[in-house]
């Protein structure tokens, strides 16, 4: 079975969601075909200088040991963790996928995405991932002291935080016309992403073929997963 998850947004203040990705990777995940994760695997990543700091190393560590075991483990940036490097990946086996990724799933073409850029209302968030996907600004922040990028990322969620509250559900969900866009560039007929925090199956007609949309959902509330065995789909949430 192939594996698909995003949006833990892990941390050390969230122990009902590091519980579900322990009992996960050290379960579900163990003997699957590939685990893929589609970005914000933490809640914040300041870089892989930080990867040292206790509740950082757990994680990698269980990584590692899923790696181990034989499981190939794939990991794409989200906007919480897009400065996860090399060094994450030599520490913990993964290999870094870009944004968006056309993989084989079982004879199928499909498209992995985080989901961000399906996000084109959003043009203030869109104005921001520019910058921040910026050499320059990477640079500028990786240069700072690891107490100062902490500091510095805890008051960019807090900021992020009320500029959310602020906004109207609609203009944070995918807009429809670049999920199109996205197909047709793309000439698969299957994608997956997470980032809207929706999960769900949607289907729908691009270029007189039928695509299925896959949404996978975050582990702020019950968690879960997207599993593809023998050509079917099927979105898991962990019990409540």
């Amino acid at each position: 079975m192939h594996l698909f998850i995003s949006d833990l947004h892990l941390s050390a203040d969230r122990p009902e969601a590091n519980e579900r990705f322990i009992g996960f990777i050290a379960g579900t995940a163990r003997g699957a075909e590939a685990l893929y994760v589609l970005g914000d695997l933490f809640e914040s990543w300041i870089g892989d200088d930080d990867i040292a700091e206790r509740f950082n190393a757990v994680v990698a560590g269980f990584f590692a040991a899923l790696a181990r075991s034989g499981t190939p483990l794939y990991v794409m940036h989200g906007n919480r963790d897009l400065l996860i490097g090399e060094r994450f990946c030599r520490q913990t086996g993964a290999k870094l996928l870009q944004d968006p990724t056309v993989v084989d799933i079982g004879g199928v073409p499909t498209l992995l995405m985080h989901g961000d850029t399906l996000c084109t209302d959003d043009h203030d968030y869109q104005a921001w991932r520019v910058i921040a996907h910026s050499p320059a600004f990477q640079a500028m922040f990786l240069a700072k002291s690891l107490p100062e990028r902490r500091a510095m990322s805890a008051m960019m969620r807090e900021k992020s935080k009320e500029v959310i509250a602020g906004k109207p559900a609609e203009i944070m969900d995918v807009n429809a016309g670049a999920v199109r866009d996205a197909f047709h560039k793309h000439g698969v007929t299957r994608m997956i992403h997470g980032h809207t925090h929706r999960p769900g199956r949607h289907e729908l007609e691009v270029d007189g073929r039928r695509c299925e949309r896959w949404v996978l959902p975050d582990w702020y509330g019950r968690g879960g997963y997207l599993g593809i065995s023998g050509g079917k789909a099927r979105l898991v949430a962990f019990p409540a």
